[in-house]
């Protein structure tokens, strides 16, 4: 009886059932647009890497190369652009890190 009496002390103490208060389900939504290869549907044959103002749309704000699943590329151009930026950053007309790229 002694137990019982102390766990319903803790239960007034915390709020008890009676003060339970449930969130509402987020409502997230999704993008319905399908994702696209920018360089097919700019007709683009060639990446120059001695654009960084093109290369820049690329990379995130601390200066890394986004992946195909955000930008959308197809493997084989987002080959082509990561060795672009990768010989951009060689011959420094792109920083390695930075704390805002944009």
């Amino acid at each position: 009886m002694i137990l019982e009496d102390r766990d319903k002390k803790n239960i007034k103490k915390k709020g008890g059932d009676s003060d339970l208060r449930y969130l509402s389900p987020l409502k997230i939504e999704t993008k319905l647009e399908k994702k696209y290869c920018f360089f097919e549907k700019s007709n683009i044959k060639y990446i120059d890497y001695k654009d960084p103002t093109f290369l820049i749309k690329f990379l995130n704000a601390q200066g890394k190369i986004l992946p195909r699943r955000i930008t959308g590329t197809r493997q084989k151009n987002q080959n082509k652009l990561n060795s672009a930026i990768k010989r951009c950053r060689q011959i420094g007309l792109l920083p390695f890190v930075t704390d805002d790229l944009r």
